[in-house]
């Protein structure tokens, strides 16, 4: 059980519209736990919603490179929760790339040069809260400001999901995929 209780129908007037807004257009299922849990706090979640949307739906990062750090963010922040919602509503890595986000290091054969880069800049934020000064070479030979910039910004974004869904014991929604799914990858 959440630590929060999520809303539940019949929903306040106009916390209906928002949770469909917070939900990819092309996602048929009910809005997500997590979303729920913050509409309880109507204006924090709205203020939230701007920096999410913005980072999903017009960022600069092609969507496989962010959606590869957004999986091993989460994968490192422990939060299968949000890990697992990703890996369904926006399926641009393959099963053997999803499994590595969770199991194997930067260094695994699965990754290219490129994912190499952002895989090892999110561990090195996430061990470090900085990025080494090879790293940042690494990566920085393979993106441009604007998108270095994104990087960072979308790595701390969801750090800071993360963190939320697991202090608030947000249990895996039912259709998200799970941690162990493709465990025998790990290497």
């Amino acid at each position: 059980m959440t630590r929060i209780a999520p809303l539940t129908p019949p929903y306040p007037p106009g916390i209906e519209d928002a949770l469909r807004r917070w939900m990819a257009p092309h996602v048929a299922h009910d809005p997500l736990v997590l979303f729920r849990v913050l509409h309880r706090h109507a204006e924090l979640a709205s203020r939230m919603r701007v920096l999410g949307a913005g980072l999903l739906a017009h960022g600069e990062l092609p969507a496989a490179d962010r959606e590869l750090v957004i999986a091993r963010t989460c994968a490192r922040s422990g939060c299968e929760y949000e890990w697992g919602v990703h890996a369904v509503v926006f399926p641009e890595l393959t099963a053997d790339e999803l499994a590595a986000t969770v199991h194997d290091g930067a260094d695994a054969p699965v990754w290219s040069p490129r994912q190499r880069a952002l895989v090892g800049a999110v561990d090195d934020l996430h061990d470090t809260a900085t990025v080494s000064p090879a790293r940042w070479a690494e990566l920085a030979a393979h993106l441009p400001d604007t998108q270095l910039l994104e990087f960072l910004v979308l790595t701390g974004w969801y750090r800071t999901i993360s963190g939320l869904a697991n202090a608030l014991a947000l249990p895996p929604e039912p259709w998200a995929a799970r941690f162990g799914d493709n465990a025998d990858h790990a290497g």
